[in-house]
């Protein structure tokens, strides 16, 4: 069968180069494909580390704990600053493509900043006091001893530090076999 004896009347087929059975496998040089997006949490603003370093007091006897008692009271805290970050101009999202990593802001994503895969050769996982308690860190991306990027306050940073290095290999090794 050829996609032709496929289409539905008055459905017309994208074009091949925009659809793929599996997430990001399409060439770089075709189109750029977002493989995984995560979103920062709260622990990538100063104030999530403030509470989330009070939080970790464990002075009590568990379940009743200065630092989960802080929790509780503080819980509107909490919830205007995760509401804040969600507002249509400051919304932010961590985005893995074919091509780079990128943080894009706002309803329409706009791109903000990036790093393309040739800029970066390790990844390292760098959890501030008051992260461990969401649990989150920053992403810092290096090419020696150079940061070249970073992506602050990953809720589960390792999945996505993974699959960047993985995404990384892949795009090098296809670059490599192109030239």
């Amino acid at each position: 069968m050829t996609a032709a004896s496929l289409a539905v009347s008055g459905v017309q087929a994208a074009p091949s180069h925009e659809r793929s059975c599996i997430a990001g496998v399409v060439p770089p040089a075709t189109a750029e494909t977002t493989i995984m997006s995560v979103w920062p949490s709260v622990a990538a603003a100063p104030s999530g580390q403030f509470f989330g370093r009070l939080y970790l007091t464990d002075v009590g006897v568990w379940p009743v704990t200065v630092g989960n008692l802080i929790a509780l009271a503080s819980i509107p805290v909490m919830l205007m600053l995760y509401l804040t970050m969600r507002l249509p101009w400051a919304i932010t999202r961590y985005r893995l493509t074919n091509r780079r990593v990128t943080i894009d802001r706002g309803i329409s994503w706009k791109v903000e900043q990036y790093v393309d895969f040739d800029r970066f050769d390790t990844i390292e996982v760098e959890v501030k006091p008051g992260q461990e308690w969401y649990p989150a860190g920053d992403l810092v991306f290096r090419l020696g001893a150079i940061e070249t990027f970073r992506l602050a306050g990953v809720r589960r940073p390792e999945p996505f530090r993974q699959a960047c290095l993985k995404v990384q290999q892949s795009y090098v090794s296809v670059a490599a076999s192109v030239r």
